[in-house]
């Protein structure tokens, strides 16, 4: 499928991001969903500002900083993301287990990797709120576990019945695909769709994605299928209001 007729059936793909800030062992490519589309004024898409992929080193510490007005997500599935903040919590997030950090009106939090630990990658996903001022707050526990080829819910919009949630409208999926496999995304009323590819390379409808590539969808109809590749895949999807009402002055993601 060419670039064209991807368009006009809603899907906007984009390469691998090029904002890349290298700081030694600490690293962060940052891929803003809006960027899809060519003719958007805003780096987000609706409520879901910025996807950070993030490596840390065994042995790094980013120190004690503050987030205001934004929710973020640890996505972790390779390695260990060790968290201590200001309220007394220390959390150990990895493939098992998931932390929603809702900073609200201001949250003080630490990460680190111990020198044993093993290289992390990971994704932090930051959803602007649909208020500024919010009460702080974080939740960590443990995910389900994965069903090969069968998208799992990860957070959802508060008030819905999930144990992570974030403050607007967006559902996140993920999925890991056997080689050949594929998953249709699931479908919320309302909803266009952000499909990031983590590892393996997938095909969305005829747009095919490497490992860090991305498309979003705003088509009509049924959302699209992923399907993996000779060597399967890892996705990430966000299921994304692009009309809810949100706030623009997140500490990072805005």
């Amino acid at each position: 499928m060419d670039f064209t007729t991807a368009v006009d059936r809603g899907l906007h793909p984009a390469p691998r991001s090029e904002v890349f800030q290298d700081q030694g062992k600490f690293r962060t490519r940052f891929n803003f969903p809006g960027r899809n589309l060519s003719d958007h004024d805003d780096h987000g898409y609706g409520p879901l500002s910025t996807v950070v992929e993030s490596f840390m080193d065994p042995g790094t510490l980013i120190r004690m900083h503050q987030h205001r007005d934004e929710e973020i997500v640890s996505w972790v599935p390779a390695g260990v993301m060790r968290h201590d903040d200001r309220e007394g919590n220390e959390l150990v997030t990895d493939a098992e287990h998931l932390l929603v950090m809702n900073a609200g009106s201001g949250f003080w939090h630490a990460e680190e990797t111990l020198a044993d630990d093993p290289p992390l990658r990971m994704l932090q996903i930051f959803v602007r709120p649909t208020e500024l001022g919010l009460e702080p707050g974080i939740q960590h526990g443990p995910l389900p576990d994965p069903e090969p080829n069968e998208w799992r819910r990860v957070f959802a919009p508060a008030g819905a019945d999930h144990p992570f949630t974030v403050r607007n409208a967006v559902d996140c999926y993920d999925v890991r695909l056997d080689a050949d496999a594929g998953g249709t995304l699931p479908e919320i009323e309302g909803r266009d769709a952000y499909v990031y590819v983590f590892e393996g390379a997938a095909d969305v409808d005829g747009v095919a994605l490497d490992e860090t590539e991305s498309v979003l969808w705003t088509g009509d109809g049924a959302p699209p299928t992923v399907t993996a590749g000779d060597e399967g895949a890892t996705a990430v999807a966000f299921l994304v209001d692009p009309d809810a009402p949100v706030t623009r002055q997140g500490t990072i993601g805005r």
